[in-house]
């Protein structure tokens, strides 16, 4: 009884608290993953901040995971910042307005904000609510790989390849 209970009460706590991990690249290689101390050489790209929430994004913890992303995006200021929505399950309609006001607020500021690896029920819910076409289609990308060879392509001229690492 006691390991089911706490079983449950740390379901409940990752299910209100969803991971949001910023995403480097292992470098030389086509391989993305969070950043951590493991891994100090992973490169990030200037301007370019992506985002890998994890999940099912809904009214429990879309407060929480949208106060994880402000707090990255003022912590290192991105021009562009990339949610990789591949470990994302499902998104409902607040998870879904938060993004719509997230991309609002980002135009405000001067940002982009572009999705990426959205699986076809979370990318269905997208067009329904119609994120994709406020976002447009370049800035609904296959996965976090395509987005940082269109932000590459995008920005080339202002910046080198390797940013903040």
């Amino acid at each position: 009884m006691v390991a089911i209970l706490a079983s449950l009460l740390g379901l409940a706590s990752q299910t209100a608290q969803p991971r949001v991990y910023v995403i480097g690249r292992k470098p030389g290689e086509d391989v993305l993953r969070p950043l951590s101390e493991r891994h100090p050489d992973d490169e990030t790209f200037t301007g370019l901040l992506i985002l890998r929430p994890e999940g099912r994004l809904f009214f429990i913890n879309v407060q929480h995971v949208a106060a994880r992303i402000r707090q990255l995006i003022a912590q290192h200021q991105p021009r562009v910042v990339v949610l990789d929505m591949s470990r994302v399950t499902d998104v409902e309609y607040s998870a879904l307005m938060m993004l719509v006001e997230g991309d609002q607020h980002a135009r405000l500021k001067g940002g982009e904000l572009w999705l990426a690896g959205l699986n076809p029920e979370v990318l269905e819910n997208v067009r329904r609510c119609g994120l994709a076409r406020q976002l447009g289609e370049t800035r609904l990308l296959f996965n976090a790989r395509a987005a940082i060879r269109q932000y590459q392509q995008q920005w080339s001229g202002e910046q080198g390849e390797q940013g903040e690492r």
